[in-house]
């Protein structure tokens, strides 16, 4: 007779509490670096709307004897930037569901407050330039010229020039 023997098969409860939390581990840090990531990639493509900003500017120029466009926000933003089928959106949109970048004048200082308190615009600088690595920095330059800033979700400032 065979008595005292265990052959049963299975996990011991050490073995499904250890890969328990190892798959919690897992989760934990996808969980974490979701949100950095998502802001990153909003942030990159804020980068480029203000890229195609300043070359909608630039061709605006070249098709008015170097002049500036005068009405920023209307006749401009519908015949150089959403032409086509573009959208020129902020990719989160805003607290109020307005998403469309708003162009807003903005003198020398740096656009001071959270990212919330900044969301959906962007500040313009006519006769300054982009100055320093910051991205908040401008100086004087010529009357032809023209300074766009925006405030990042992941922090700082980003400034381009035509």
């Amino acid at each position: 007779m065979k008595t005292g023997t265990n052959n049963q098969k299975g996990f011991t409860i050490i073995e499904v509490v250890l890969v328990l939390a190892i798959a919690a581990l897992i989760f934990l840090m996808v969980f974490v670096a979701y949100p950095a990531l998502s802001r990153g990639q909003r942030d990159s493509q804020r980068k480029a709307d203000l890229g195609r900003l300043t070359t909608a500017v630039n061709n605006y120029s070249s098709n008015n004897r170097g002049a500036l466009p005068s009405a920023w926000n209307t006749t401009f933003i519908t015949q150089y930037m959403t032409t086509d089928g573009d959208s020129f959106i902020d990719p989160s949109g805003g607290d109020t569901g307005e998403d469309h970048y708003q162009l807003t004048a903005r003198g020398e200082e740096v656009p001071t407050g959270s990212f919330q308190e900044n969301q959906n615009t962007i500040y313009y600088t006519v006769g300054y330039k982009c100055d320093g690595d910051d991205g908040a920095s401008v100086t004087a330059a010529g009357s032809r010229n023209v300074a766009f800033r925006m405030v990042l979700e992941g922090g700082g400032t980003i400034c381009q020039a035509k």
